[in-house]
């Protein structure tokens, strides 16, 4: 994201004229003959010319003393994706901060977190953002609570908790003295649309978003008992279990995602139990449907590759290591084959949580658990020998702390990483890039479809022919596999198995020597 210094004060303004949705999160804008902040779609009358100034996060505008617009709500605007900002590692630590890591954790254990020293932190973070990491935390959880306060119906003591205040009191002379504004007066009138069996809530995005296609992604791996995929006319709807810690506990539940196109929203409905843990669920959202893209860019630079599904977008993961697992169990198998193995991984050791529907029934394995385990165990569950034991090694370094596959992880390190360890090849190492860490410019360029509908047989000459798509390759993959998809469903649709074309690609189908 742009430093304030590096906002073009006319650009911005003809932004926020046209509404343009492109810029929504890129930038915010303070009206001095309000006091108030906005975003740049912001609904209300266009404020001249004059009374406007542009900052590049919600936490430089409050830093001048604007207060949050009620109307357009910054806190929904979209966030950003690690590519697009020069500071990746001031990316990550945001990131971080906005899923609570500063709640229960001090600035050097997040510095530690990324791999700096705090004061090289601090400086990096002030550099991008315009804004200290604790000023930004601050923001963070006023923005936060005003959230809850307007989304939910959790007592105002709860919310002060789960957005990370030390007490009560301190959360309303905050409140008061940023916003000028009590907690009551927020809750007031949001009580006819909150439920007390579900929290819900919205987050934005940038259009066009090609919904189906994610939906037809996420569907077609979807894993009994820990996802739901409900299937409609505008693409469907996906849910699915979650375990989260947070201070040294875990919160297990659900979430179910909803698209609302006429406003841009996606509709995120969250079990009661995960309350404390909202920042840290709503963080996995973003990440697992790439609410940060700018398909703007994306589909500009893949050009005629993105014409026939702008919007596409990168699916990505709640949990680094589960797709790790995914992406093992799927090498050299179909789609079908690796749910199935996954469905008896989970029956077996998946820890169970109500579910009042029956269908969101049980959360993935952590690392700790299956690292506890012998590979036979796993064997027990259906999977190939080779295979076991290449998840139990996984799950040993990820629960030993010598692997990370969270998405601040350094990409080109961590593809090295996996690749050393037995049973692991590029194949899988860039698909776990492309989702547990969001890579935008990973590629598998040995995968089987990506080589049948470039129509060349070598992995080295798909990586050349796909060097012109960086740094967005895994999008072009993503485009890739729809083609491949639609191209097979035509071909079926001559015979007795016709059906309906969808993104059944196999990026689980890995390359023989993976085996």
């Amino acid at each position: 994201m742009e430093r304030e210094s590096s906002l073009d004060p006319d650009t911005c303004y003809r932004a926020i004229v046209s509404h343009d949705r492109r810029f929504d999160g890129r930038f915010f804008v303070g009206v001095s003959s309000t006091g108030i902040y906005c975003r740049p779609i912001c609904a209300v009358r266009t404020p001249k010319r004059e009374n406007c100034t542009f900052f590049p996060t919600a936490a430089a505008a409050e830093k001048q003393g604007y207060r949050p617009c009620l109307r357009c709500r910054p806190e929904l605007a979209p966030g950003h994706a690690l590519s697009e900002l020069s500071g990746r590692l001031a990316q990550a630590a945001a990131r971080l901060i906005e899923e609570g890591f500063l709640a229960d954790a001090d600035l050097p254990a997040l510095a530690a977190r990324i791999g700096v020293t705090d004061r090289h932190l601090r400086r990096l973070f002030q550099a991008q953002y315009g804004v200290t990491p604790l000023e930004y935390a601050q923001t963070q959880r006023l923005l936060l609570a005003k959230r809850l306060l307007t989304d939910t119906a959790l007592p105002i003591t709860e919310v002060a908790m789960a957005a990370g205040f030390g007490s009560v009191r301190r959360f309303n002379e905050l409140l008061r003295s940023r916003y000028g504004i009590a907690p009551g007066t927020i809750r007031r009138g949001n009580a006819a649309k909150v439920s007390a069996d579900e929290l819900v809530f919205e987050l934005g995005y940038r259009p066009p978003m090609a919904w189906p296609a994610l939906m037809a992604f996420l569907g077609a791996r979807v894993v009994e008992g820990v996802e739901q995929f409900v299937p409609d006319m505008h693409g469907g709807s996906y849910g699915r279990t979650v375990a989260v810690e947070v201070a040294g506990r875990v919160h297990r539940g659900w979430f179910r995602l909803t698209l609302v196109p006429s406003r841009c929203l996606l509709r995120v409905a969250v079990s009661p139990t995960l309350a404390h843990a909202v920042p840290q669920v709503l963080g996995k959202v973003r990440r697992l449907c790439d609410l940060g893209c700018r398909p703007d860019v994306v589909d500009g630079h893949l050009g005629e590759l993105a014409a026939a599904t702008p919007g596409m977008r990168l699916p990505g993961a709640v949990d680094g290591f589960e797709i790790a697992v995914r992406a093992v169990l799927g090498q050299v198998v179909s789609v079908a084959q690796a749910r199935a193995m996954l469905g008896r991984l989970v029956a077996a050791h998946g820890m169970p949580i109500p579910a009042p529907d029956g269908k969101l029934r049980l959360c993935f394995p952590a690392a700790a658990d299956l690292a506890a385990l012998a590979p036979a165990q796993l064997e027990a569950c259906g999977i190939p020998p080779g295979k076991a034991r290449t998840v139990n090694r996984i799950a040993h370094a990820v629960a030993s702390g010598a692997l990370s596959l969270e998405a601040e992880a350094p990409p080109e390190q961590t593809v090295a990483a996996l690749c050393d360890i037995d049973g692991v090849g590029d194949w899988t190492a860039q698909y776990v890039a492309m989702r547990a860490l969001g890579w935008p410019d990973a590629f598998p360029a040995s995968d089987y479809a990506l080589r049948k509908v470039m129509g060349m047989a070598t992995a080295g000459q798909v990586r050349r022919h796909a060097a012109q798509w960086a740094p967005w390759r895994a999008y072009a993959a993503m485009h890739l596999w729809q083609r491949y998809a639609e191209q097979t469903a035509q071909t079926r649709s001559t015979g007795a198995t016709a059906q309906a074309a969808a993104i059944i690609p196999a990026p689980e189908v890995a390359p023989l020597q993976e085996s």
